[in-house]
């Protein structure tokens, strides 16, 4: 019986050990856990630097965007037609005003030039004999009287005159029969006819004298045009600046349509900006403006408003504003889309904070503000920039520190090391 009885507690006893073992097995392997993951919630310290918001005054501003354009711009055409013999200039070179862009072949122009040369002599010859006629020196004024046939028949009808008072005087008294007297009369009359006749004649060929000066002017006119079209052959600069565009190549034939270079002179540069109506108080001729570019995005470029518009435009309510834009290396070009900012007269205090400060996603700009030893995320409104300090508009204030380092790592509550 003592045999069965132990038969029957042993192996009760083996499995109440073999629990137990594995209750404590068990339990050491949770101990073990728990310490491992202990370290694991203790909360991460991270260093950072921080710098005060500081107050600040700043000149105000506000942007616009547009298109630089060339001071001036102008598109070079022949004033006659012709082939192009000679090119002077290419896509890109400087030219100055007066030098030449493109020959034409000018041979028929030259004998045009020639034949009214000819023609000027030619009617200054004949000018010259109609005033011999006349009797006329240069510079003299027309006096018929000067004429030999019209003063030898003046003279001779004063003579007449002279003969015929004397005799109506000598007829009264009867020392002059009557037909003496009729005969003198009829002299005298001959006399006048011949003298009118003469004068006559010589006002005739004076006016033969102007017809041949107004010959010679003509013919000064067409040799005049002839040079002038001979001179066409020749196109030049009109301004200063650079070749935009060159159209016109060696042997090709060009008329007064066609465009042979565009010339663009780029500097100052112009650029057309909208100012809203609410700011049109804020503008005046003379007021500073910058000018930046994506070509140049680290780089301002100076200049002033130098045109307004009298008018505002109706349908977006806005003013048309030109400014000058200093450009003498040549950095801008024309066409390229610039941002303005517009200087106003007076500044403003703002609070800036370093830009490295900043954190933005998707829009939303974040700076980490550093109190006893915690972070504390604020949402703020950036303003503009001031080399490396950007405006904060809201979220944080004037004295408070922000994190400037590790901000990647950094999180809203999280204990931070400074």
């Amino acid at each position: 019986m003592f045999s069965h009885r132990l038969a029957q507690v042993v192996p009760l006893a083996v499995v109440v050990v073999t629990l137990s073992v594995f209750s404590v097995s068990c339990g050491g392997s949770k101990a073990n856990v728990r310490n491992e993951a202990t370290p694991l919630t203790l909360p991460a310290v991270v260093d950072v630097t921080t710098a005060p918001a500081i107050t600040r005054d700043l000149p105000r501003f506000f942007e616009a965007t547009g298109s630089l354009a060339g001071d001036q711009q102008t598109e070079v055409a022949s004033s006659i037609a012709g082939k192009v013999v000679a090119v002077g200039v290419d896509l890109g070179s400087y030219v100055k005003r007066g030098q030449m862009i493109v020959r034409l072949d000018d041979v028929d122009s030259k004998l045009r030039v020639a034949q009214a040369q000819a023609q000027v002599e030619q009617a200054k010859a004949a000018l010259r004999q109609a005033e011999e006629k006349v009797g006329l020196r240069p510079g003299q004024a027309f006096d018929p009287n000067r004429i030999p046939e019209v003063a030898n028949a003046r003279v001779a009808l004063e003579l007449a005159e002279k003969n015929l008072r004397r005799s109506e005087k000598l007829i009264e008294s009867g020392d002059v029969s009557r037909s003496s007297y009729d005969q003198q009369k009829a002299q005298r009359d001959q006399l006048k006819e011949q003298y009118e006749s003469a004068l006559s004649l010589a006002r005739q060929n004076y006016a033969a004298v102007m017809t041949a000066r107004a010959n010679v002017a003509n013919a000064g006119t067409l040799l005049g045009l002839a040079r002038r079209a001979l001179s066409y052959a020749l196109v030049f600069s009109p301004i200063d600046g650079y070749v935009a565009e060159r159209n016109a190549d060696l042997g090709e034939y060009v008329s007064p349509t066609s465009k042979v270079a565009t010339v663009v002179r780029i500097n100052p540069l112009r650029i057309r900006i909208d100012i809203p109506e609410q700011a049109i108080p804020e503008v005046s001729v003379g007021q500073s403006v910058s000018v930046t570019t994506s070509a140049w995005p680290d780089k301002n470029f100076s200049g002033r408003i130098a045109r307004i518009s009298p008018n505002v435009t109706a349908s977006s309510r806005t003013l048309s504003v030109e400014a000058d834009i200093e450009n003498n290396g040549g950095a801008l070009k024309p066409g390229q889309f610039a941002t303005v900012r517009i200087l106003q007269s007076r500044s403003q205090p703002a609070v800036l904070i370093p830009a490295r400060a900043v954190r933005t996603e998707s829009g939303v700009s974040r700076v980490f503000v550093i109190k006893d030893g915690r972070a504390e995320q604020r949402l703020v409104q950036l303003g503009q920039s001031e080399s490396d300090l950007v405006e904060v508009k809201s979220g944080v204030a004037a004295g408070e520190q922000v994190a400037t380092s590790n901000i990647d790592q950094v999180s809203d509550g999280m204990a931070v090391r400074q």
